[in-house]
């Protein structure tokens, strides 16, 4: 009996130290989002890198082109001469079609691979400079949280969208 006592004495007084700390008065936070694509996309820094990013694919793109006509040739061909062919002619030209598609596929992954190097290479020095904007802005206008709004943000007021003042910073700063 006495153990039941002390033991709901002790849960009360753990109570009341619980329900001091919760009683904290909480302050006004300000909280601004921002969609980071957005800003990539429209800067100045951002377009440009865009624009060597699609000049470069284009470039590989139009190589491929060629490639990929010359292979639906030789396949067409096979396609309708086949049943002339011997079988030792019609082998090689099956056997000829296949590395050129394997060819094809590694210098596919190759531009691939290369397209996302120079992707990195462009923006590596546009996100950095983003994040210092970012910081710099939020600090400056007192933001307790600025969030990517495309990132687990369901709904934001449009007021709190800091878009275009973080992009117009970034501008600035990449000159």
């Amino acid at each position: 009996m006495l153990k039941r006592i002390m033991l709901v004495v002790t849960l009360m007084v753990l109570a009341g130290f619980t329900f001091d700390s919760s009683t904290v008065r909480a302050e006004t936070q300000k909280i601004g989002v921002m969609n980071i694509q957005k800003v990539l996309l429209e800067s100045s820094a951002g377009r440009k890198a865009k624009a060597i990013f699609e000049k470069r694919m284009n470039e590989l793109q139009s190589t491929f082109k060629a490639e990929q006509e010359a292979l639906v040739a030789l396949q067409q061909e096979i396609e309708k001469k086949s049943s002339a062919w011997s079988k030792d002619k019609k082998g090689e030209k099956v056997r000829e079609l296949q590395l050129k598609q394997r060819e094809m596929q590694v210098k596919s992954e190759d531009a691939k691979m290369e397209l996302k190097l120079l992707q990195d290479k462009e923006l590596e020095p546009i996100l950095k400079m983003l994040q210092t904007v970012v910081n710099a802005y939020g600090e400056k206008n007192g933001y307790a949280v600025i969030l990517d709004s495309k990132v687990a943000v369901l709904y934001a007021a449009p007021s709190v969208d800091v878009s275009d003042e973080v992009q117009k910073e970034l501008d600035k700063r990449m000159k």
